[in-house]
């Protein structure tokens, strides 16, 4: 169902019902990552965090990472930010 690189790889859906009686299946949040800090990406106009995380990461996909080190529940929620904090490659 999600890319093996995916935070949500591995989490088993569960059912839930909304309010009309239909049933949704749902992903339960993941627990966040502890990343450690690589440093910090002095944010340039128009820089996109999917072009951070794939110049620092490898992955553009991986950019959930930056997110979460940011403590940031969306990407939009980093675009007024100056510095970004960057994740090393490999998870610790």
């Amino acid at each position: 169902m999600f890319d093996a690189n995916s935070r949500y790889a591995g989490l088993a859906p569960y059912p839930v019902m909304t309010r009309d009686g239909r049933v949704l299946m749902v992903v339960p949040v993941p627990a966040a990552p502890g990343e450690s800090l690589l440093g910090y990406h002095r944010r340039h106009q128009a820089e996109r965090l999917d072009h951070l995380a794939h110049a620092y990461l490898g992955d553009g996909a991986q950019s959930w990472r930056i997110c979460e080190l940011a403590d940031a529940m969306l990407p939009d929620a980093l675009a007024e930010a100056r510095e970004i904090p960057i994740p090393p490659k490999n998870r610790t």
